[in-house]
């Protein structure tokens, strides 16, 4: 009897029930190592709302953050980087490419073009780091130059954003080149009295950072941004010596003298458009 009442009890029916949480519910912060609800973050611009880590963001989504909306106009969206080298490490350079541009819906690793910002005609380069990780070769390059081109034409400034791991490798000396080529292009700019404003996002390393990244008339960077050009493990590895604390991040720079502002992202539009007006208030539109 005592069998049959257990048998009918709706006790013996309870089955242990796990609550299974849907995956990408939560984002694990580099820098503090806290786990972040991901809605939280992306309302915060991507930053985590613990510690205020910068997460890295596409071109897009820095474009949509730093322009009037509908103002800006890409240009040489077409150029496409070629295989002059015929190069191949553990895959072939073409295939790096076609599995870049399916991830990034880009031909190359910068987005170009003209823009308003707070109501300032500015020319915008941006960088992709997911892009073989913004690396610049001839497009690049090019296209860079093309957009100096454009600011000296139309009298209007010049704002890069960079996010590099430096010169494309697989270019070898083309890519070299390009470091001298932007160069002289910013010099032109210079001479005409327009100004380059640069944006050093994380990281901004190699050929970038030893060329046109850090000649702005002014230089700003995200906080806690990686800027210099061989990476702290390398430095140490080839002096053998423990680097200071903080050693190639943005705040350590601001204070020797590299990097002249560091900006959260939620002010860096208006800074950027602050710094512009001072140059000639009368280019707002």
């Amino acid at each position: 009897m005592v069998q049959l009442w257990f048998k009918k009890s709706p006790f013996s029916k309870v089955k242990e029930s796990r609550q299974k949480t849907p995956k990408g519910l939560w984002v694990k912060c580099d820098n503090c190592k806290e786990m972040v609800y991901k809605e939280e973050v992306e309302r915060n611009l991507k930053v985590c709302p613990k510690c205020n880590y910068h997460f890295r963001i596409s071109a897009r989504e820095r474009i949509e953050l730093l322009v009037d909306r509908g103002t800006f106009k890409e240009q040489d969206k077409s150029l496409t980087p070629r295989d002059p080298l015929k190069f191949k490490d553990s895959k072939k350079y073409v295939d790096r490419l076609k599995e870049a541009q399916r991830k990034t819906g880009m031909k190359d690793a910068v987005v170009c073009g003209g823009a308003c910002i707070g109501g300032f005609p500015v020319e915008l380069v941006v960088f992709e780091f997911g892009f073989l990780g913004g690396s610049m070769g001839s497009v690049v390059g090019e296209k860079i130059t093309r957009a100096v081109e454009r600011a000296r034409d139309r009298d209007v400034p010049l704002i890069i954003v960079s996010s590099s791991g430096g010169a494309r490798m697989q270019e070898s000396i083309l890519s070299l080149m390009q470091m001298g080529k932007t160069c002289a292009a910013l010099t032109s700019l210079s001479e005409a009295g327009i100004p380059f404003i640069s944006v050093l996002t994380d990281p901004t390393t190699g050929g970038v950072s030893a060329s046109f990244a850090l000649l702005g008339d002014v230089v700003i960077s995200e906080p806690r941004a990686l800027i210099g050009f061989a990476g702290p493990r390398v430095i140490e590895q080839t002096i053998r010596q423990q680097l200071p604390s903080g050693f190639q991040r943005a705040e350590f720079l601001v204070d020797h003298g590299l990097v002249d502002m560091v900006v959260d992202r939620k002010a860096l539009k208006s800074t950027l458009e602050r710094i512009v007006s001072l140059f000639d208030d009368r280019r707002r539109l």
